[in-house]
C-alpha cells in the first residue's frame, strides 16, 4: 500500500515537571490523502490524549519512503535515516546514487542503525547510510485496516449520510480553481454530533457515493443539486431501498 505522509504540529498547554503549565508544540506524522484529511486525522488521533484546547499549527508533506516502527520497550525515539541506493548505469558504467528517507523507531542511535539494516534486509539494491538523525516526532499514525472497507460491503446510515451531505454543501468553500471544497469544519461538526471518528467515516462514505471527490491535495464537493443526495428521504419513500 502506498502512503502519503504529512507532518503536523500540535500546540497545547501541558504540565511541566515543576508542576507549572507551559505551551508546547509537538510534531506528529500522519498518513492521509490530502491536507484537509491530514488535519482531521491529527485532531481525531490526539483528542483522547490531550486535556484542554489545542491547535494544529502547521501541516506539510513529509518525504519518507518507508516507516520502520518498533514495539520494543524503550524504543520511543524516531530517527530520520537518509540512504543512497547505488546503481550502475548500463551505458556509461558510471555509479548513480538515489537518495531516500526512512523513519525508524528505536531506543538510541546504534539501535536505529541496527533496525534500519534489519528493515532493509531483502532489498535487491545496494545502499549506503548517509545520515541518521533524531527527530522530535512524538508518534506516527498510519491508516488503520478498518479504513479500507470495500464500498460495496459497507453499511450506510442514510439519515447520518444525508445530514453529512448537507453539512458539506453548506460549509464548502469556493477555491482551488473555482471548485467548492471542504476544510476541517464539516468533519468537526460531524464529530460533535455523532462522536469522534464519525466525521472521517462519513466523509469517506460521501466520496464512495459521489458527493465528494478526492483531488490531488484537497477534497472537492461535486457540483450537483443537494436534493440528489437526500438518501434518507429516498429510503423512506422507497421502502428502505436506496440505489
Amino acid at each position: 500500500m502506498m502512503h502519503t505522509w504529512f507532518e503536523g504540529k500540535i500546540r497545547y498547554e501541558k504540565v511541566a515537571e515543576n508542576g507549572m503549565n507551559k505551551k508546547v508544540t509537538e510534531p506528529y506524522l500522519v498518513d492521509a490523502l490530502s491536507f484537509t484529511e491530514a488535519e482531521a486525522r491529527l485532531i481525531e488521533e490526539v483528542t483522547p490524549f490531550i486535556t484542554g484546547e489545542f491547535t494544529v499549527t502547521d501541516i506539510k508533506r513529509a518525504n519518507y519512503s518507508e516507516i520502520f516502527p518498533s514495539d520494543e520497550e524503550g524504543a520511543g525515539i524516531w530517527y530520520k535515516c537518509k540512504l543512497y541506493f547505488i546503481t550502475i548505469d548500463e551505458k556509461s558504467g558510471a555509479e548513480k546514487k538515489t537518495a531516500t528517507n526512512i523513519l525508524v523507531q528505536a531506543a538510541d542511535l546504534r539501535d536505529a542503525v541496527k533496525k534500519l539494516d534489519e528493515g532493509m534486509k531483502g532489498t535487491m539494491a545496494d545502499y549506503v547510510i548517509a545520515s541518521v538523525a533524531e527527530t522530535a516526532i512524538m508518534d506516527v499514525y498510519p491508516y488503520q485496516a478498518e479504513a479500507e472497507v470495500q464500498p460495496e460491503f459497507e453499511e450506510y446510515d442514510y439519515e447520518k449520510l444525508s445530514a453529512a451531505a448537507r453539512v458539506c454543501h453548506n460549509l464548502g468553500i469556493t477555491e482551488k480553481g473555482g471548485k467548492k471544497c471542504i476544510n476541517t469544519d464539516p468533519i468537526n461538526v460531524l464529530n460533535i454530533h455523532y462522536g469522534y471518528g464519525s466525521g472521517l467515516k462519513l466523509i469517506q462514505q460521501l466520496i464512495n457515493k459521489g458527493v465528494l471527490k478526492r483531488e490531488k491535495d484537497y477534497i472537492s464537493v461535486v457540483d450537483k443539486p443537494l436534493e440528489e443526495f437526500d438518501w434518507y428521504i429516498k429510503q423512506k419513500e422507497g421502502d428502505g431501498k436506496v440505489e
